[in-house]
This record gives structure tokens, sequence and C-alpha cells, in this order.
């Protein structure tokens, strides 16, 4: 389903694109004062999604003063976009991670993801919060083609680390999948926008501040300047899904990709509540194994919904795939319908972006240089246990108090033992300002059809370049101006994307993700100047 703010100048408040996720569109957007005076606070947090709102909250119920800011509304960014699978059975397994963090690294990370699921839960009981959550088993099966000893050595592997998981021989929920599978007990799920709305209330009846379409810039040890007015902190939390307060550091230990969802109509009842994942696909030119995961949700009276979500890619190089942006849902779609043949109408599709650190595990702590600015970052596809994570981790290290999982999410380690995928990732970064030498997507503003948008160029020159359905052109600098990479068109979401670091803008030129803090440079161009 697609709504387009843009006719309001709302475009980016609502959501991070114009495919609009369901649980955007099954609540009332929640829109806060915006800041308009210079302001004092013990604790400034950044970003009013799952990391920062979880932040706020914990140190709100511990009587810290705390105030938070968010660019667009409540959930507006990569919270509102996921599919709100809350487990601990992680995306890149926990022989990957034994291998870079040891038997104690893995066992700290299933822990620690565990925890974060019972503190959801805990959450959602003391504070009344209605949001569908729900206890329910996980299902993890193989990827067609891979061997049954790669889920053999996965199952020891996850006992090592003391979860409790079993071996199926069929998957249950799934006839048209053949093989045995991994079973995970008491993984959960909910509704992500009900949850986070009603954490912000709680948080405002606790004394917190919070402020809406209020973007933060120029931050600082002191705090930052917020919609221009200054705001000053004694500890400064950036929860922005990417760091927008470091310019390169943290940029080159975590690498951007977007994600896919549809949500299919499957008659009520006909299908158990679960989770499913598959094992991925190794032999992907990404340093992530694309997977595909499913979950049900309550739908209607006679519908559920199966959303399923996979088909990832590098932002911004879908097409060196052959699969551009706006046909990786049927690709989905396909794939969904084989698995699940009860998969009906198509009732709602979107993606999102997820942030893969190098060695597999999220980034919260103090940032690097800083002993007051906090960051929470590096999702790995796990943005709900992640993002929940961080605001046990950093609201215990603002008060003092010990966590035994602060070493493992430190954003000053390095990626020693991953260090040939590291320069792999860091060289196909790099790759990307070649596109000043390669073709541009168009090089006459006449081939560009209305409701569409390209890179224009002449030479090195390039311009980010949309037209709008009555003819009139849009034209920007298409050099993002964070690190200088040309930003690439995303016909599905109908955004201009950095494949380097990640930024995002609208086809007005409009900041929506950072790390970049400004919009595209706007250029004043009509057909017969060029």
């Amino acid at each position: 389903m697609k709504k387009d703010f843009s006719s309001d100048g709302s475009s980016g408040d609502f959501s991070s694109g114009e495919n609009i996720s369901y649980w955007l569109d099954s609540v009332r957007p929640m829109e806060t004062s915006t800041l308009e005076q210079d302001m004092e606070t013990d604790v400034l947090v950044i970003g009013g999604g799952i990391a920062g709102l979880t932040t706020a909250y914990l140190l709100a119920k511990a009587g810290r003063i705390v105030m938070l800011v968010e660019d667009g509304l409540i959930a507006s960014g990569e919270s509102g976009r996921t599919t709100a699978h809350l487990t601990c059975a992680l995306d890149d397994h926990y022989q990957q991670l034994e291998k870079t963090f040891g038997a104690e690294g893995s066992r700290l990370a299933a822990q620690s993801h565990m925890a974060a699921i019972d503190r959801i839960e805990e959450i959602v009981r003391l504070e009344h919060i209605a949001c569908n959550f729900e206890r329910l088993n996980g299902y993890l099966f193989l990827y067609p083609g891979e061997k049954k000893q790669y889920l053999v050595d996965e199952l020891e592997a996850i006992k090592r680390t003391g979860i409790l998981a079993q071996w199926l021989d069929e998957v249950p929920g799934m006839p048209a999948a053949t093989g045995a599978c991994i079973a995970y007990p008491r993984q959960a799920q909910f509704h992500i926008t009900r949850y986070l709305h009603e954490l912000a209330h709680v948080i405002l009846n606790l004394g917190g501040r919070i402020f809406t379409k209020t973007r933060a810039t120029d931050i600082d040890k002191n705090g930052a300047k917020c919609n221009g007015y200054a705001v000053h902190a004694k500890h400064i939390v950036v929860a922005t899904n990417t760091p927008v307060n470091d310019l390169v550091t943290m940029h080159t230990k975590q690498f951007p990709y977007r994600t896919y969802v549809v949500a299919a109509k499957v008659p009520k009842g006909s299908l158990p509540h679960a989770l499913w994942w598959d094992t991925g696909d190794m032999d992907s030119r990404w340093i992530t194994a694309p997977y595909h995961y499913v979950r049900l949700q309550s739908f209607t009276e006679e519908h559920d919904l199966l959303i399923a979500g996979g088909e990832d890619h590098k932002t911004g190089r879908a097409d060196e795939e052959g699969i551009p942006e706006e046909r990786r849902y049927q690709a989905l779609i396909n794939w969904l319908k084989v698995y699940f043949p009860k998969a009906g109408e198509i009732a709602y599709n979107w993606s999102g972006q997820v942030m893969e650190p190098i060695d597999h595990l999220a980034f919260i702590g103090l940032n690097p240089g800083n002993d007051n600015i906090y960051i929470i970052t590096g999702d790995s596809g796990n943005g709900m246990t992640h993002g929940t994570l961080g605001g046990m981790i950093v609201s215990d290290l603002i008060q003092g108090i010990e966590n035994p999982w602060t070493e493992l999410y430190s954003p000053k380690r390095k990626p020693l033992k991953d260090l040939g995928t590291y320069l792999s990732e860091v060289m196909n970064m790099a790759a990307q300002y070649a596109d000043f030498f390669t073709e541009a997507d168009i090089k006459n503003l006449e081939e560009l059809a209305p409701g569409n948008g390209a890179i224009f160029g002449k030479g090195m020159k390039r311009m980010a370049v949309y037209k709008e359905e009555n003819g009139r052109l849009n034209a920007f600098s298409a050099v993002c101006p964070h690190l200088g990479c040309v930003v690439q068109w995303n016909a599905d979401e109908r955004s201009f994307d950095c494949p380097c670091h990640g930024s995002r803008f609208t086809k007005e030129g409009q900041l929506i993700n950072g790390p970049a803090i400004s919009p595209l440079k706007k250029i004043d161009i009509n057909a017969r100047q060029l």
C-alpha cells in the first residue's frame, strides 16, 4: 500500500518510506509538541524508535530527568518498518558468533537477547500496554540446497549457549517445507507501534519530555542544537538507527542493507501462530546470507496477515543482482506461496533498512572518543531485541550500574577475526565513488517519465532528478552530503539512497535517514538549460 505524504509537506515525518507498513497504517500517528526554546536536561535521547524510547523509559523510571527528540513522529523511522519478531535466534547464527566471539561471547549474546524479550514482556505487564504481545515457538529450517549438517552444527552451538532448543524432523505449520528444523520455545512477537506509542505515553506520565518534528544537529559533549535551539545535557544518547554524531569511525564498522516485506491475507486460524526463518543463501554476493522470515498477525474477523520478509541487498545496489528494488516484492511473493500455499491477497508491502555490523552484533555504549555521548546502532536484522538491549545497557552505564554485556557490545571493539570480510566490504564501499566515472542513468532529461527519478549526468557531473506528474523537475546534487558518495534512485520507495553509508533522501531532496545531517543541495535547472 502506498500513501504519499509529500502533498502536505510532511514527507519523511510519518515514515522513512512511501510504502506504508501495517504497523503504521493500523494506528493513529503519535505527534507531540515541537521544541521551540532552549532547554536543559540530565539526559538527551535522540531518536523515537525502540532504542531511544526504551532508554528514555528506563531512565525516567529510575527518576532521571529525560528529554527525547525525534525528527519525525514516534516510530516513523525503521522501528515502524520492522516485522516485529522478538527472538534469541539471531540471524547470523550461533556457530558464526562462536567463531567470532568465542563460546563465552556466544553465550552472553544468547543470554542478552533472551533478557531483552523478558524485559519487553515485563514492561508490557507492568505498564498495561495493549500491543498483542504473545509468546510462541520459532522454527529455523534449511534454505534450499543447504546441507542438513549445517542445522546439526547450529543446534550444537545453540546448546552451548544455554538456550533451550530441540530438533524436529519436520517444520510445524509448513507442510511444503521438506526436512528438519530447530525449534526455539518461548520466542515472542508484538505490535510495534502500539508498544512504542504507549511507552511514549508512560514516559510523559513519568515526567519525561518528548518533542517530535525536532531534528538534532551539532551534537557534542554539551548537548545539541534541536530545531536550532540549544539543549544542554549531561548525557547524550544517539539512537538514530545509524549515528548522526559521528562522521567516519562507526560507518566503517557497519553497512546498510535494504530488506522487503509483504503481508498476505490468510483465513483466520488456518496457520499456527509461530515464527519461521530459513538459514539463508550462503552463496549470496553480500556479506550477509539473506534469509526469509515469517510470522502471523491478527487482522480482521475473517483473516490474519501472514507477514514475510527477505530478498535483502546492499542499499543502492539492487541492480547488481539484476532485480531492482520494485521487483523484490514479487520474488518474495513467489517464495511465500511455495511454502505457504494458503497465502492470498497481498494487503501491504514495504521495505526497511538495517545496519549490518561486520561482526554481527550491535554497537551499544560510549561513542569512541567521548565520555558522555552514547550510541545504539547495528541492529543486524534483530532490531527489536538489539534496540531493547541498547536501552538496558546505556541506562545502566548512565546510572553507573554494572552490566554483564557492556564489553560484548562496546562500540570500541575491532572486528579483527572478520578482517577479510571487513576489507572486502570497505573496498565495495569505496568502489561506489567510481560512479562519478560510470555511465549515469540518463543523459537527456526528456528520457525521464513523470513520477520517476534518476541520476542524470554529463561528464563527471551528477544530478539527482525527479520529474513530478505535471512535468516539473526537482533537481539536486547527487553527491551525498555525508562523505560525498553518489546517491542512487530507489524506484520502490521513491527516494535517493546512498550506497556507501545508508543516508536516504526524499524525491524532494529532504533528509530521511542519516548519517547525513543535511538535505541534498538543490539545483535550479530546466530542460532548455541542459
